[in-house]
């Protein structure tokens, strides 16, 4: 729940604060430091500049192979990281801005993968090809190595630092892993060169791969939600996200083959959204909501195309989910309270938190 002052000042009015009180404490609330990010013009200029910073040092790390050569990059990274830790300490220590604090740790752990890029080019391993700037576009098991030393990398700055942003490039190594070791799995140690022709049995592995590392990630995300239930800082969301993108990616990408198998798409996809509002997280909503989109837009224009019958069904369900939403609106909250607290006492504690 968010306060205004306005919420304050009513609160005063109403006689629940004495008066005077309604000014002090919005006084302190807002010399608090901002642990949650929120839509104000300072943390776009925090989430902005950190990104050009790890986006800059992609650029010129990569030049810097093309110029100095491979144990340059280790070198730099290094040496960049241990700036952008000082720096992020000082931010956390010394100014108590927990924000740009967390982006500099976060792009601490983003250079990781290049310092381990860089000894491994200076031993020759990539040889046989495969630029850093691929990394982040083209599928190798050699990765497996870049993504071992992130996921090590974040596992000990999070344990110093428990800052919410750095869960992001654990959030993303984990969704490349997912692909990397599907082709590990096709391939084991070759680099695939001469079995890319065999793409569509590649492909289904990857889907699959991906959708069982989706549902992992997911998994994981809520255990930590319900560990950090009582925290109001946000160390899940970014699990949710990249689970989602590799989980419904791959649902997606799958063809059923029949209409049952499109349905029950269009059914899982439903079940996203009441998971998203069971756990208050819009993030499944908006995955949910493009499948269930996706799905009528099939049955429009595929199944039922220029079918006027179709189309008065669809307005009727639609008023039929309006007339729902209000009724939940209504008693929904009861309800749910009532088989959250039976299903999981953490699950409602963590639900009401989120509320």
């Amino acid at each position: 729940m968010k306060i205004s002052r306005p919420d304050l000042e009513r609160a005063e009015s109403a006689g629940i604060l004495q008066a005077g009180q309604a000014q002090a404490l919005w006084a302190f609330l807002s010399s608090q430091p901002q642990t949650q990010a929120q839509f104000q013009f300072s943390h776009v200029l925090y989430y902005l500049g950190g990104m050009i910073a790890i986006a800059a040092m992609s650029l010129f790390m990569t030049v810097g192979y093309a110029t100095w050569g491979a144990g340059s990059l280790t070198v730099f990274a290094v040496a960049y990281a241990f700036l952008a830790w000082r720096l992020g300490l000082w931010f956390l220590q010394v100014k108590t801005l927990p924000i740009p604090a967390g982006i500099l740790f976060t792009l601490t752990i983003v250079l990781v993968p290049l310092a381990v890029y860089g000894v491994q080019a200076a031993l020759g391993h990539w040889e046989s090809g495969g630029r850093y700037s691929d990394y982040h576009h083209y599928i190798d098991w050699r990765w497996l190595f870049l993504e071992l030393a992130t996921l090590a990398a974040a596992a000990v700055m999070l344990w110093l630092y428990r800052l919410p942003f750095m869960t992001m490039p654990v959030a993303v190594t984990l969704w490349y892993l997912s692909m990397d070791v599907a082709a590990w799995i096709a391939f084991g140690v070759d680099d695939g060169s001469e079995a890319w022709g065999y793409y569509e049995q590649l492909w289904n592995l990857r889907r699959f791969v991906s959708l069982g590392f989706g549902l992992a990630m997911l998994g994981l995300a809520l255990r930590i939600d319900l560990a950090t239930r009582r925290d109001p800082r946000d160390f899940a969301f970014w699990l949710y996200l990249f689970g989602l993108l590799a989980f419904w990616g791959a649902l997606s990408s799958m063809d059923s083959g029949s209409q049952l198998g499109k349905f029950l798409y269009c059914l899982i996809n439903l079940g996203l959204i009441f998971i998203g509002a069971v756990l208050s997280r819009r993030v499944f909503a908006v995955f949910g909501g493009l499948g269930v989109t996706g799905y009528l837009g099939y049955l429009a224009w595929d199944v039922f195309k220029d079918s006027l019958l179709f189309a008065f069904v669809l307005s009727l369900l639609g008023l039929g989910l309006v007339f729902a939403g209000v009724w939940w609106n209504k008693h929904g909250e009861a309800l749910g309270a009532r088989w959250r607290h039976k299903l999981s006492p953490q699950l409602a504690e963590l639900i009401a938190q989120r509320r």
